[in-house]
């Protein structure tokens, strides 16, 4: 890759014009990078680092075709398949962060925070989320010693427990639905009233070994090797010890979306928008998959067949 420097700007701006540019390391940026390589499309990978969120799971056991992978061997995986491919018609670009987009469909610049600035034709945001973290004492000590933010990765392992999930919105109660199926009792703290869907409160407060607490503020979480218990003060003030084996948090995510904030359309929450048929944002030019979207549901699978058919109207695109 050939490069010039610019006394008259801070950025080192590259001669190359990538068919594609994608944004991001994990099941969709992967997935993207192996069919824009098997279709042939110039392509220019950006990656922070690999993985996406399940790098901190100890067990995935729903990444289809392999029953049982850790969430670092998920990533080596998922990099050692792009580098399959690395070459002249892939270049991998690691250990950046993206600051900005600009341009218009055709010719795309994106810049990284070490000011290198690289052009497209088209571009494929694949950027993530970050799980909204529990920010009380013992939080830190156990996470992921009892503590977990995916309900459905991890799950199994708490097969026979009595569990707590924090979160009042959907996502909370449908990590509750779940894990009914495995654990002994599921109690879900929501600090006011619950925001998930009517039907759904309902069909789980029939549930037998379901508990809903309102106005539960999680205070602190105890335990030894791991966790054992969540102290949390209810509504009339009173703090209250509940013995647990497990805590689920699901208190939302932050989209890495904070580059796109002026350039795309948003959600309220920062999720970019797409076509739900083709993954295009509101640029043309751009599409965009995975957590980072406003995709009803954010799983690994769906992330990596999102960015797929990305590349498919991707591919279209550029050569209609």
């Amino acid at each position: 890759m050939s490069e010039s420097n610019s006394s008259s700007t801070p950025y080192t701006l590259t001669a190359d014009l990538y068919d594609l540019i994608i944004i991001g390391g994990g099941p969709a940026g992967s997935a993207a990078a192996v069919y824009a390589a098997r279709k042939q499309l110039k392509t220019l990978l950006i990656v922070k680092e690999w993985g996406g969120q399940s790098i901190v799971s100890d067990d995935v056991q729903n990444w289809i075709g392999t029953t049982h992978i850790s969430g670092a061997k998920l990533a080596d995986s998922l990099k050692t398949h792009v580098m399959e491919y690395k070459g002249e018609i892939l270049t991998i670009n690691e250990g950046k962060n993206i600051t900005n987009i600009s341009g218009s469909d055709g010719n795309f610049k994106v810049t990284l925070e070490d000011y290198k600035t690289f052009n497209g034709k088209t571009v494929l945001i694949s950027t993530g989320s970050a799980r909204r973290k529990l920010d009380i004492p013992g939080a830190d000590i156990y996470e992921n010693k009892g503590i977990t933010y995916c309900a459905s990765c991890d799950g199994p392992l708490f097969s026979g427990m009595d569990v707590v999930v924090i979160g009042g919105g959907n996502a909370g109660f449908e990590s509750a639905a779940q894990l009914l199926a495995y654990s002994k009792s599921v109690t879900l703290l929501s600090r006011s009233e619950p925001r998930a869907d009517a039907i759904t409160i309902e069909k789980l407060k029939s549930k037998p070994n379901f508990n809903l607490v309102v106005g539960a503020v999680p205070k602190e979480i105890k335990g030894s090797a791991f966790v054992e218990s969540i102290i949390y003060t209810d509504n009339n003030g009173k703090d209250v010890a509940l013995a647990v084996g497990g805590v689920f948090v699901e208190i939302g995510q932050i989209p890495a979306t904070g580059f796109a904030d002026g350039l795309l359309e948003l959600t309220p929450s920062k999720n970019i928008k797409t076509d739900p048929r083709t993954q295009e944002t509101s640029v043309k030019g751009i599409w965009a998959a995975g957590d980072c979207t406003d995709v009803l549901y954010h799983q690994n699978n769906i992330a990596a067949g999102d960015a797929v058919r990305a590349l498919e109207d991707i591919y279209l695109h550029l050569h209609a």
